[in-house]
């Protein structure tokens, strides 16, 4: 490592000159440990993510982990090696901040004084950001004339250079993904004071330009790391000048100002850290083993082939996801897959924008990201829907710490899976549950205790754990029998997690839980630092996916084609399951010459026909009745459904008359799971839609059709949306042209009970098509429409809604995926005059799935949706349809400018049978105010325009308001 990579390190540990020789130095390797990535080799290795190589950023990003040639020198002025202790102003020998200030520091207070003369008084809110629940805000108020809490521009004062280093480098990973909006605004504020050279300033510029918000912002901030101190400093100054329009930075300031000026509180992690004795280095070493063992491959289903199992080495086919530093704040209604990817388009957007933080997998503990500064240790909980990635995410996590990648300063991880813990029905303590892993520990397990603040804990899959943990009960804090003060202490195995997680257990050690948002209520009040969720993929790694699973580039540039062409499997593809499951039955028909495209799967329901279709062909020609035994499985997995399990035991098998085959293991994936240390086996579907999927199959498979009618009724009626995809693949296989692969092996289905499938179809169409109050009977439309979509009946959409003239989902949010539903539907039907999207949280690729069907509206409201120029285009484009039948257009906020008004008037004055335009509260001048007032005069018919709350002068408003005389019954709201 170059000189002065552990001065951050060594600085930071507040301790006199005698105790520098010893503690100091361990604290120095500690912090090796604890950021490893100290250049961009390394930074790259950790991350998984680009190397950081445009426009001599790789040469660049190294230069940030030590100080600048000018920073010693000024370190060495005062008498300081690089490795010393820095007491610079404002400081005494113990580390102790006082309130004096340099002259240097008086300067920069002057240059943001500006800045913070507007807000004397400034409310922080800290919000719990839980589950389906969002806690009351806690308040705090900031006032400049009190030194309770300073303000950010005091705090710059009072920090001398050495600690604004500290600072930086603590944050710099935040930093760089906050100022991606304003590194041209910031290169600008800093261009007068000289420090950049103009090819410097033209780099960052052009990086700008042509979007790469992400390597402009990194070359930023490395030019600014590596000028040195007075930069640093104007670059912060800089940062409270554009606080208030970048929320991430905004965040980050307000997290520095709470915690005061003591920037030892950032680094306070160092603190207790010790170098590993050297009697316990050989168990380390041999754990390490032991895990990279078990975590270098990925096993990958390949059910679809004749072998059932194929392990990849897990840095081949770990592709990187997309983790929030929140937990989005929804109430769950639907089905938990299709809620969170109904919201993914949307959080998105949002993350683009600024509004959420991406955090890595290395930064869940002892980053700046931990809202607690407690040295009792921290927890952090990572959600995710099922298939996101949960596993192999903490697979990765156990891979790098073993292969010593990231988190060097844990000495040891221990990992359990909740599905594992199931099987303990016994009391038992800390020591045995490891032993029962990782026996090799011995009595060496003492010696670990010692040290807590060194061991991260990880429990896996918190949503399968048939134990009790509930924080919010009072008595684990007043009953002996619910606590575990102790490793050996014999307890219920909840007991043992609880109070890990509460820090009762090992206080100082750190705790990561991963569960489905389902269970993330059992933690609401827990003591959890960072809160975290997987969105899955986003933008470019959905295609990183389909590149690293095909050998053939040319097979998954097709495959991927195919999946972005599709909006409907393409909006699923965020979730890597779904990805496991294109691929694998997709891939065929890009491989195979004889395949016909026209059978390439384009619903859901097609897809997973295909995907059964093909384990039948490799893993059924030993079952003797294929019919009887795939029932019994989807009679079992009814059950699940119903009962939101999705893990099976062998009893559950035998209660369906079932026995493990080469059949079932390759439906079934078997997973060992220890009970009295004896080996016991589990069975859970490769994916829940999988499993709702068979459970819908299994209607179709027997002769009597029973009561089909009334137990679709009552899924359909059931509010948390456990049945929502079972119900949309029964209307699937409803479908002969959808299920007649399945044929070959399953026989034919019994015609009446496909009648009385789409017979429930047809009247819960009509039912709901009439009852759209609520927003609950919008949600139940919706997913009729969704029903319709999937059976890929023409006659039947048009019989549903033959006589359905209007179709309001007002204020129910539609993600592209419904948008391409309602534009399936409306293309089948003639009748639909009015259609009613206001306030939809529609954008723009939406509204592009809905495009085909625009135009055949006479009343159309799309008002109060994210559209935007681009967006308006795409209505443009409907009005120039021959056929276009609008008469009544409401485009009323819908972030419309002058210049999308330019298209829209010229795609209007083509339509002369408008009668009523709505473009109220939009961002329109006077400059298009010309081509209004000809629209107005030209268009014989309208009656009605509202152009209210747009940015007109008296001069133009006066202008439309004149022509309300040039025909009767006209009338103009300006």
């Amino acid at each position: 490592m170059a000189e002065g990579g552990d001065r951050e390190g060594d600085s930071v540990a507040s301790t006199s000159k005698k105790q520098k020789g010893g503690k100091l130095t361990q604290v120095g390797k500690a912090f090796k440990r604890l950021w490893p990535g100290t250049s961009s080799k390394e930074d790259g290795q950790n991350t998984g993510t680009t190397t950081e190589k445009q426009s001599g950023i790789e040469s660049r990003t190294s230069m940030e982990c030590e100080p600048a040639e000018e920073e010693r020198e000024q370190c060495q002025s005062r008498g300081q090696g690089i490795g010393d202790v820095v007491h610079g102003p404002g400081t005494d020998p113990s580390g102790k901040i006082h309130h004096d200030r340099d002259s240097s520091n008086k300067e920069s207070s002057s240059f943001i004084q500006g800045a913070e003369q507007q807000n004397i008084v400034t409310p922080i809110h800290t919000t719990a950001e839980v589950g389906n629940r969002t806690a009351a805000p806690v308040t705090s108020t900031t006032r400049m004339d009190t030194d309770v809490t300073p303000t950010f521009s005091e705090l710059l004062t009072q920090w001398n250079d050495y600690q604004l280093f500290q600072l930086t480098k603590f944050y710099r990973e935040r930093l760089k993904q906050a100022i991606e909006e304003g590194v041209e605004s910031l290169r600008l504020m800093m261009r007068p004071q000289g420090y950049f050279s103009e090819q410097e300033h033209r780099s960052v510029a052009e990086l700008v330009a042509k979007g790469n918000r992400r390597d402009s912002s990194i070359l930023f901030h490395s030019l600014v790391m590596e000028k040195g101190n007075r930069a640093r400093r104007v670059m912060w100054e800089s940062f409270v000048k554009m606080q208030n329009e970048l929320p991430k930075l905004n965040k980050i300031l307000k997290e520095i100002q709470e915690l005061g000026p003591d920037t030892e509180e950032y680094m306070n992690i160092l603190r207790g850290l010790t170098e590993l004795p050297s009697h316990m280095e050989d168990v380390q070493q041999k754990h390490k083993e032991t895990l990279r063992a078990q975590t270098e491959t990925l096993s990958v289903n390949t059910i679809l082939m004749k072998e059932k199992v194929k392990d990849f080495q897990l840095l081949d086919r770990y592709a990187e996801l997309t983790i929030i530093s929140t937990v989005r704040d929804r109430t769950l209604v639907e089905h938990e897959l299709l809620a969170r990817g109904r919201d993914h388009e949307e959080w998105r957007e949002e993350c683009l924008r600024g509004e959420l933080e991406k955090i890595r997998t290395d930064q869940l503990f002892h980053s700046s990201f931990s809202r607690s500064k407690s040295r009792s240790g921290s927890s952090a909980s990572v959600a995710g829907v099922a298939g996101i990635g949960k596993t192999t995410m903490v697979q990765k996590i156990v891979h790098d710490w073993a292969t010593g990648k990231i988190y060097q300063h844990f000495q040891f991880v221990f990992s359990f899976k909740f599905r594992d813990l199931n099987t303990i029905n016994c009391r038992v303590n800390l020591r045995e549950l490891i032993l029962d892993q990782y026996p090799y520990f011995g009595n060496m397990l003492r010696e670990v205790w010692k040290n807590p603040e060194g061991l991260l804990f990880i429990f896996d899959g918190l949503d399968e754990f048939k134990g009790r943990i509930d924080f919010a009960d009072s008595r684990r804090d007043t009953e002996p029998k619910h606590q575990c003060p102790d490793p050996e202490w014999w307890c219920e195995v909840s007991d043992i997690v609880y109070s890990l997680i509460q820090h009762k257990l090992l206080p100082g050690c750190s705790v990561l839980v991963t569960t489905r948002p389902t269970a993330l209520h059992l933690l609401e009040k827990a003591e959890i630092s960072v809160w975290a969720e997987i969105l899955g993929f986003v933008g470019e790694e959905r295609k990183e996916y389909f590149t690293r699973y095909f050998e053939d580039q040319t097979v998954a540039a097709a495959v991927f084609k195919h999946v972005k062409e599709n909006e409907i499997l393409y909006t699923m593809s965020y979730n890597p399951s779904y990805c496991w499951i294109l691929v694998l039955t997709l891939g065929p028909f890009f491989t195979q010459t004889h395949r016909d495209p026209q059978r390439v799967p384009k619903t859901i329901t097609q897809l997973y026909c295909y995907f059964i279709y093909n384990i039948l062909k490799n893993h059924g020609r030993e079952i003797e009745n294929l019919r009887e035994v795939l029932l019994r499985v989807g009679q079992m997995a009814f059950t699940g459904v119903a009962e939101k399990n999705i893990v099976f035991t062998d009893g559950d098998l035998i209660k369906y008359n079932l026995q493990p085959s080469q059949f079932l293991s390759g439906f079934l994936m078997e997973l060992l799971e220890r009970e009295d240390s004896a080996r016991s086996v589990v069975y859970t579907f490769p994916h829940l839609t999988i499993q709702e999927f068979v459970a819908a199959l299994a209607q179709f498979l027997t002769v009597d059709p029973g009561n089909i009618v009334k137990l679709l009724s009552e899924a359909h009626s059931t509010t948390d949306g456990r049945f929502e995809v079972f119900l949309r693949f029964v209307a699937g296989l409803s479908s002969p042209r959808t299920a007649w692969i399945l044929e070959e092996f399953l026989g034919k289905f019994p015609h009446q009970t496909i009648c009385r499938v789409i017979d429930w179809v047809k009247e819960e169409v009509k039912r709901r098509a009439g009852n759209t109050e609520s927003e609950a009977d919008k949600r139940s439309l919706l997913n009729t429409m969704h029903y319709l979509f999937e059976s890929q009946n023409p006659a039947l959409a048009q019989q549903t809604l033959g006589s359905v003239e209007t179709l309001s989902f007002r204020g129910l949010g539609l993600t592209p995926i419904d948008c391409a539903v309602l534009s399936h539907a409306i293309r089948l039907c003639d009748t639909i005059k009015h259609l009613d999207l206001e306030s939809c949280r529609i954008q723009c690729e939406g509204l592009q799935r809905l495009g085909p069907a625009l135009h055949k509206c006479q009343y159309l409201g799309l008002g109060n949706n994210d559209l935007g120029d681009s967006g308006v285009k795409l209505v443009s484009a409907a009005l120039r349809n021959p056929d276009c039948k609008i008469q009544s257009l409401w485009l009323e906020r819908v972030g419309l400018t002058d210049s999308g008004a330019e298209d829209l008037v010229s795609a209007l004055s083509r339509n002369p049978s408008l009668t009523e335009l709505e473009l109220g509260y939009n961002s329109l001048t006077d400059r298009c105010v010309p081509a209004l007032c000809c629209l107005i005069q030209n268009l014989p018919r309208l009656k009605q325009i509202e152009l209210w709350g747009n940015q007109f002068t008296a001069d133009g408003r006066n202008q439309l308001q004149s022509l309300r005389g040039i025909r009767p019954g006209l009338g103009v709201t300006v």
